[in-house]
């Protein structure tokens, strides 16, 4: 399994707690940024980390900004990402089970190190289910198209 990860700076204290946790598990990950506690743009991390899952370089992504809104809502506009706000552990496998989410995004200032790693592990190692939730997957995806067609492509 290969993980995209990136933060801006007020995500940047959570990444590097997840990062390090990748690291015990021996998961493979690349880090995208930022770097510093420098202010920053999240747009920025959650394209380079959704662009490179929606083009299979990666698994799946995890995103970190100060509430986990923003930086997901920056990813989702990537075709083919389905990127969850996960602030508990139900939501992390249901997003996972039943949307299959393929990016979680996670808020600094609103979980804790030890449940965002608990909801890390729950994210990585649940299944999408597929049956009646695909047929859901497939409508997220249909509006994806129609709103390309229109639109343009996300590259």
């Amino acid at each position: 399994m290969k993980i995209a990860v990136g933060s801006d700076h007020a995500g940047l204290s959570l990444k590097k707690v997840i990062i390090s946790h990748l690291e015990q598990k021996g998961l493979e990950f690349k880090d995208f940024g930022t770097y510093t506690e420098d202010s920053c743009d999240y747009p920025d991390y959650a394209e380079k980390v959704a662009v490179n899952v929606r083009d299979k370089n990666f698994d799946f992504g995890i995103l970190v900004c100060g509430t986990g809104i923003g930086i997901s809502i920056a990813a989702n506009k990537v075709e083919g990402i389905r990127a969850a706000v996960c602030a508990d552990t139900f939501s992390a496998h249901a997003s996972r089970e039943h949307n299959d989410a393929n990016i979680l995004a996670l808020g600094e200032r609103v979980v804790g190190p030890g449940l965002a790693i608990d909801i890390v592990d729950i994210f990585l190692s649940s299944k999408f289910e597929g049956g009646r939730h695909q047929k859901r997957v497939d409508k997220i995806t249909a509006i994806e198209k129609i709103r390309n067609d229109f639109g343009g492509k996300n590259e």
